[in-house]
């Protein structure tokens, strides 16, 4: 599985993209086969509280799933990001199951 991070106007630190990494890595024990994840990493203009946005986009065989979340920090956004996605990704496996 490959993950790619891209910050959008800023740098991201070292800490925040190991910990997206971490995230994402659990992804794997809802499906096996995902094949690359990338993570978009944005801060929304005007600078109010939810600003902080991260959207995921996951390949696997035959589709493209997407996920967009906005909250207070990157770490928030990411972990309610994730937890989206794996329902997702469970749908896709049980669909992909019946045929």
């Amino acid at each position: 599985m490959e993950i790619k991070i891209q910050s959008i106007h800023f740098d991201a630190t070292e800490k925040l993209q190991a910990f997206i990494e971490r995230k994402i890595a659990k992804l794997e024990k809802s499906y096996e086969e995902i094949q690359k994840v990338e993570v978009q990493l944005k801060v929304v203009k005007p600078a109010t509280a939810q600003n902080k946005e991260a959207s995921i986009t996951v390949t696997v065989p035959g589709s493209t799933l997407f996920v967009e979340k906005v909250s207070d920090t990157f770490e928030e956004s990411v972990d309610l990001g994730v937890d989206s996605m794996r329902v997702q990704l469970q749908k896709f496996k049980e669909k992909s199951r019946n045929y």
